[in-house]
Order: structure tokens, then sequence, then C-alpha cells
């Protein structure tokens, strides 16, 4: 008998990330011509939540930082960038990531919003130039739904990914400088929650040295520039957002995690807040798990990526925009070693992800994503574990004689 063909063969890797790039590039643009007074058709502004950014830099540079954090001072803000906008944002963000969107206002909002996307965009392909290297790799890259929803939201995930990304590519050779991105992607504090974890297990004490002075720095650096004022209205906004999470202010279909689920499904706070940890801390045992036993690492850092989503409640369908990352490092481990079952469709759903939780979870009220990452975490986890299995088994072989060194 002939050895079965995979239904998701070199042609289909071809025609499909074309395809799902055409039509959201085809949306894109109408939806761009379809808006009017830099409003979409659902009344929002273009460019999504970078408008936040841009009228917290607008308050700074009248040096009145800590009004960012004032729902009123804030509206009126937004409204100094899209005078026609009567929606609603808010500003949760410590000093450090204040420091960095700091300049924004500087230029016109569109153009400010433009030199963000483009420039964090810039960062995020250079850190993943080492995995997308082939032609299918960068056009599965391009159509990822990941990096567009990012682009639509006019959010940080290209920033935060490619710290989170280069933090890794520096670890094995650059231990102190990996710190130091670790350091910084502490502007978003819940996207860097494992890496201590994953510090810890490999015991790499100069790069949590490092990460943690780093992180000391920015947000001193940020609280120095734009006053101590700003770290009180942090503060009392994290009370807001955390009563705005558990009562839906913020949409749950837009949150890829247990909580958003649970609550989606009706579930009392306390007990969605009871299962994600439980799904937080399992998730927080396979990263030290993959961590103490692999020494590959790219099965590491995809564990570590996947694993992060498990973790916190604050979590957003642009900051999937990580997934790259993982996908490609499972991708590749699965084009050197022989694919394991499961492995590409799990991939596939990955992909995926970003474009299909949200419209999901408003039909049917359920939200995927949990599902789809846990999965992920579920294949990382297993290549680590038959990697790991491997290498003892050369040795013990290597040890006993049966395999000589050339």
């Amino acid at each position: 008998m002939g050895r079965s063909t995979h239904w998701l063969n070199q042609e289909r890797l071809k025609i499909y990330p074309r395809t799902v790039l055409g039509l959201i590039v085809a949306v894109s643009i109408a939806w761009v011509l379809l808006s009017k007074n830099l409003l979409d058709l659902q009344g929002k502004p273009l460019g999504g939540d970078f408008i936040a950014f841009w009228a917290a830099s607008h308050i700074a540079l009248a040096g009145h930082a800590e009004d960012a954090y004032n729902l009123s001072s804030f509206f009126k803000a937004v409204q100094v960038a899209v005078p026609a906008s009567q929606s609603i944002f808010a500003w949760y963000y410590p000093p450090s990531f204040y420091l960095v969107v700091l300049p924004l206002a500087l230029l016109p909002y569109l153009a400010a919003y433009l030199t963000f996307t483009l420039s964090t965009l810039a960062c995020y392909l250079l850190a993943l130039r080492r995995i997308v290297f082939n032609t299918t790799a960068k056009w599965c890259l391009a159509a990822f739904p990941g990096l567009w929803m990012n682009v639509f939201h006019g959010q940080n995930a290209f920033l935060t990914a490619a710290l989170a990304g280069t933090a890794m590519l520096c670890l094995r050779r650059r231990p102190i400088l990996a710190g130091v991105f670790i350091g910084l992607l502490t502007l978003k504090p819940q996207l860097a929650v494992l890496f201590p974890v994953a510090l810890l297990a490999i015991g790499a004490w100069r790069t949590l040295i490092s990460a943690a002075l780093t992180a000391l720095c920015f947000f001193g650096l940020g609280t120095a520039v734009l006053g101590t004022a700003t770290i009180r209205g942090c503060i009392a906004g994290l009370g807001d957002a955390r009563q705005f999470l558990e009562s839906g202010v913020l949409p749950w279909a837009k949150m890829p995690n247990v909580f958003a689920f649970l609550r989606l499904l009706g579930t009392p706070v306390i007990g969605a807040y009871a299962v994600h940890g439980l799904v937080a801390a399992g998730a927080v045992i396979a990263v030290w798990y993959v961590w103490r036993r692999c020494a590959d690492w790219e099965l590491r850092g995809a564990t570590l990526f996947a694993a992060t989503f498990l973790c916190s409640p604050y979590m957003y369908d642009y900051d999937l925009a990580w997934l790259a990352f993982p996908i490609g490092w499972l991708a590749l481990a699965g084009l050197r070693s022989g694919w394991l079952r499961g492995e590409r469709e799990v991939l596939v759903a990955a992909w995926l992800l970003p474009l299909a939780m949200d419209p999901v979870a408003i039909v049917l009220h359920v939200q995927i994503a949990p599902f789809v990452l846990i999965a992920l975490l579920i294949i990382a986890v297993r290549r680590a574990a038959r990697s790991s299995r491997t290498a003892t088994m050369v040795v013990h072989c290597r040890d006993n004689g049966f395999l000589s060194a050339r």
C-alpha cells in the first residue's frame, strides 16, 4: 500500500494563504473607503485602539500626564484626534509603556498611526526572520490573521511579540541582552509573567537579574519623566479594568482565555477565576517541565508562548500576533523530524484563531480560543517530551558503547 498524503499538501499551502490574504486586503480597502470623518462603518475611529496611545501622548505633552487616567479628560483628548468620535476609551498602562507612546502626538493622528504600526511591524518581522525564511512560510505570515488583527486595532502586539521573540533568540548566546528584552516586555506585564518561571527552570540567573534591573529602570525612567501621579492613576485604573472585565464591558468575545469562555457560559465570577487559575497552574507546570527537561530552544519557546495565553485573563485577539512564533517553531520541528498525529491540524487552527474566535463567540456564545491554545500547548509539550527522550537514549547508548563518536 502506498503512503497516504496529508490533506495539507504543498499545493494547498500555496493557495490557502494567498486566498486569505486577498480577502483580508479587499475587506481592508473597502473598510477604509467606506469610512467617513475617520470613523468606520461601526462608528469607531480608524486605527482602532491606537487612538488611546495618541490621546495619552497628547495629554502628557500638554504637561498633565496623570489626566490620561481620568475618563473625562481622556475622552476630550480622543476627540482632538478624531473630532467625530463618540467612543469611550480608557488608559490603564504603567509609566513604562506611557513613556514609549509619549512622542506620538507630535505627529497628526493618521501619520502617528502609520509610523507606530509600520515601525513595530518591522521589529516583529525582524524577530521572525530566522523562522520565516522560505516562500511558503512568508506567504503564511503575510496572510496570518493575527498580524492583520493587530494592524486593524493599532495595538502593541508587534512590539511585545518582537521583544519576547528576540529575547528567545538571544537567550542561548547573549543571556544578559535577553534579560534586557524581557525587562522591556514588562511594559505589558501580563505577557512577561512566565519568563521568570522559564529562567528559574534552567538556572539562567544572569538573564533573570538583567530582566529585573531593566524592568525597574524602565519603570523608574517612565515615572521620572511622567510623574509619580501616573503610578496612582495606573493602580486606580486596574480596579476599574477588573470590574469591566468581570461585568463584560470589556468584550469576552475578543478575549482568548478560560475566564472569558466561562463567563460567556454564565459561570459566576468566582468560579470562572477558580477554573482559570487551575488552567494557569497547569500552564506554569508545563513551562517548568519543558524548560527543565528539554534542551531544544524552539520547543521551549513554543511552550512558553502558548502557555502565556492561558495565564492572564487580560488578553485580547490582537495579542495573538504572538502565535506566529510557536506556529513557526513547531512547523520547523515537524519538517525536520516528521509530523506527529494532529500537529498540522492544531497549527492550522491556531493560525485561523485570531480571525475565527470573535465571530464564533458572538454567534454561538462559546469562546473557542482556550481549546485551541491548550491544544497548541499540548503538542508543544508532547514534542518536547519526545525530544527529551530521544536525547536521553542517545546519551545512554553512547555511554554504553553502542554509539561511537566520529
